[in-house]
């Protein structure tokens, strides 16, 4: 168990619980692996501090929110030595973990203790009646906060891969569109931001940010793809080959970024309030700028169409 426990401290640690970040989280860790048997209070005090960012309490003012919020058993007293299954309540409550059928209708101690063993919070040899010792408590409230750590990552994963496949949706459906209006040089696909539009070796009159009326026809047919999607936030940064002086590459990424945006705004493509617009000079190359083709992709503007 020794060996157990020292894991579960460090999955405390690990879970980034305000507890364990407290300045006081190191004695009253040591405190709890050298009680025997603790208290109701003193299994409120830590369980509520582990599981809450909002609250701070002493053991008494632990034992009384607890208490009030039903977390414990209705016999329960502050100075009483914790059983098991009134633990297993603590746990399920302050994390507000949801349980089986029998749980959901009980919320009793007795449930609980069923649910945490059946999650393996609980392990070894135990009875509901049986004492809790301090370090038990660690070793079950570690291995919670893993658990609830490892799930809070797999939903948020889960979610991850459902907004990339909306974006790719999107950016294919876009894609579509250019190819049948026959709209050259440009590239789209799903980011982790949204949907970015590539225009590769858009023109602009030399030294400037005047753009050339040549690739006016691709940000009309941009601008009716961007109608079509009311409510959108757009950014559009600029992008230049490595070429003249970082200042001077920053000033005109950041001008042409600014054209392209206003004349998009100008088609009705969205709003002033909408469209953002941002110069990176050369310092996101997508091609080797050794080359003139390596240049001619590395001077671009993406319009990115971000997730809302």
């Amino acid at each position: 168990m020794k060996k157990k426990c020292f894991i579960s401290i460090i999955l405390l640690l690990a879970a980034g619980s305000v507890f364990a970040q407290s300045g006081s989280a190191a004695l009253e860790i040591e405190t709890l692996l050298e009680t025997p048997a603790v208290t109701y209070a003193q299994a409120a005090r830590f369980v509520l501090e582990a599981a809450s960012a909002e609250n701070t309490f002493n053991q008494q003012e632990a034992f009384a929110y607890a208490k009030e919020q039903g977390y414990l058993p209705r016999n329960a007293a502050a100075d009483d030595t914790a059983k098991l299954s009134g633990v297993s309540l603590l746990l399920m409550k302050s994390f507000g973990m949801k349980g089986g059928l029998f749980y959901s209708l009980t919320k009793s101690p007795h449930h609980a203790y069923r649910e945490l063993s059946y999650r393996n919070i609980i392990q070894g040899r135990t009875i509901m009646s049986m004492p809790v010792s301090g370090e038990y408590l660690l070793f079950m409230t570690g291995r919670l906060l893993a658990q609830t750590e490892a799930a809070e990552r797999k939903r948020l994963d889960a979610e991850e891969r459902a907004a990339m496949q909306r974006r790719e949706a999107v950016a294919a459906e876009i894609s579509a569109i250019l190819v049948e209006q026959e709209v050259a040089d440009t590239t789209v696909q799903a980011t982790e931001t949204g949907v970015t539009i590539t225009l590769s070796n858009i023109q602009f009159m030399a030294d400037s940010a005047v753009l050339h009326q040549s690739e006016m026809p691709k940000l009309q047919e941009i601008a009716n793809v961007l109608r079509a999607m009311p409510g959108i936030k757009v950014e559009v940064s600029g992008h230049t080959a490595l070429a003249g002086s970082e200042e001077a590459r920053l000033r005109i990424s950041r001008e042409r970024a600014q054209t392209v945006a206003s004349y998009l705004v100008s088609l009705g493509a969205c709003s002033a309030s909408d469209i953002t617009s941002i110069g990176y000079g050369a310092a996101r190359p997508v091609a080797d700028n050794s080359t003139e083709a390596g240049m001619a992709l590395n001077r671009r503007v993406e319009i990115t169409i971000l997730e809302n």
